[in-house]
């Protein structure tokens, strides 16, 4: 076996430890408070940047009507644009989860958020908004550097028994930047166009990135065995990594509907845009509301992994069903806090989950491509909605094509 680093690991707690020493030993076996404290505090710049990511996906979204109205961009363009920054997520996280594990995921993250600051600051500067596909791109990229960074560094700055309830505020804060994405987005659109939002992502990202300069302890890679494409072939085609990941894909695929198509079922039967505005908030607030609550839960051993995912993509199906079977005021908002109990149960178990399988040394490559199944569930779970609706003529018969296709995941992650 070969190590891909040096032998002396150092975190920013000030100790020295033995070559493959990580920091669960450290934080199980110093158990004072002051240590603890520490720990929880640099929590929280890796919410803050997994808010970013989500925000920065989805803020743009507001805004491509007017865009294609002045004159900027064609059909096939709107697509793109909506298309690149995911799809920059899909192709880059494996590969900058691997460098995670590495060169250290506190690098990756404080460079990826640097970045996509850079990508939203060069968009300001140059003027043009012929080049917004090219400054999404960027942001893409970087993003995807940032989140599996960030989701390693959650698990590897908690005890295994912490797992659930950090993830869960982790999922809370990405969730709340998927649903807030559009709405924020459009604020700042209308008040300055496109450079105030990318001006405010960038901003954004540096305060993140200075943020968590200081409070992120510096996280040494572990020694790695070398590893075969086979030998990953194997690892992500095991159970313990595809059953987490259908039901983040599904439970993404889930928020991303409910979002996007839940304002659009209540315009369609009267409902004006305070009010299905207000549906979407009380999907992220229950979502938000939940996570944190199923974390703790999925500690302290009342809530099994299988059983856990299964019973949220199962309340993520009804929510769908029940939206697109009684579609007015009151089976919407039943539908927004049917979908956001479900994903809320589903995110901090699926990610515990993934850390609790995953080889410590290879947790950035196991969460990049965890991660590339939620991207492939927020972009796939719309698509396929819209398609059925296309074909059938109905919004409703797309929301229940998802119900069955999320009830399908659940039986399959119920399985041992």
């Amino acid at each position: 076996m070969t190590a891909d680093h040096p032998d002396e690991h150092r975190t920013s707690f000030g100790h020295d430890r033995a070559d493959g020493e990580t920091v669960e030993a450290l934080l199980s076996t110093e158990s004072s408070e002051q240590t603890t404290k520490a720990a929880r505090s640099a929590l929280f710049p890796l919410y803050a940047a997994g808010f970013v990511t989500a925000f920065g996906a989805h803020s743009i979204a507001a805004g491509l009507g007017g865009y294609l109205e002045s004159g900027h961009a064609s059909l096939i363009t709107l697509g793109l644009l909506l298309a690149v920054y995911d799809g920059a997520e899909v192709v880059l996280k494996p590969v900058f989860g691997s460098l995670a594990d590495r060169v250290g995921p506190r690098p990756v993250l404080l460079g990826g958020l640097l970045a996509f600051a850079v990508a939203s600051v060069a968009f300001v500067l140059a003027g043009n908004p012929a080049l917004v596909g090219a400054a999404r791109l960027g942001q893409g990229a970087a993003a995807a550097a940032f989140s599996p960074a960030a989701g390693a560094l959650v698990a590897r700055l908690t005890p295994q028994t912490g797992h659930g309830r950090a993830f869960g505020g982790y999922g809370a804060w990405k969730g709340l930047g998927y649903t807030l994405g559009p709405v924020l987005g459009g604020v700042l659109i209308t008040l300055g166009g496109y450079p105030l939002l990318f001006g405010a992502l960038g901003v954004l990202a540096v305060a993140v990135a200075a943020w968590a300069a200081l409070a992120v302890p510096a996280v040494s890679p572990l020694p790695r065995a070398r590893q075969t494409v086979l030998d990953l072939a194997r690892r992500l085609g095991t159970g313990s990594f595809l059953r987490p990941t259908l039901a983040l894909a599904g439970a993404t695929a889930a928020l991303a509907v409910g979002v996007g198509f839940l304002p659009v079922a209540g315009a369609g039967h009267g409902l004006g845009p305070l009010v299905t505005g207000a549906l979407v908030s009380l999907l992220a607030a229950t979502a938000a509301l939940v996570q944190p609550r199923v974390g703790r839960a999925y500690d302290a051993g009342r809530i099994g992994d299988g059983p856990g995912m299964a019973a949220g993509l199962a309340l993520a199906a009804a929510g769908m069903a029940v939206a697109g079977v009684l579609p007015g005021l009151a089976g919407l908002v039943g539908a927004a806090v049917l979908i956001g109990a479900g994903t809320g149960l589903v995110t901090p178990i699926g990610f515990a989950h993934l850390a609790k399988g995953a080889p410590p040394e290879r947790l950035g490559q196991t969460m990049g491509a965890a991660e590339v199944g939620r991207e492939l569930g927020d972009a796939g779970g719309p698509l396929l909605v819209g398609a059925l609706a296309a074909a059938a003529g109905a919004l409703s018969f797309g929301l229940i094509g998802l119900a069955v296709v999320l009830a399908a995941l659940a039986a399959v992650v119920a399985r041992r």
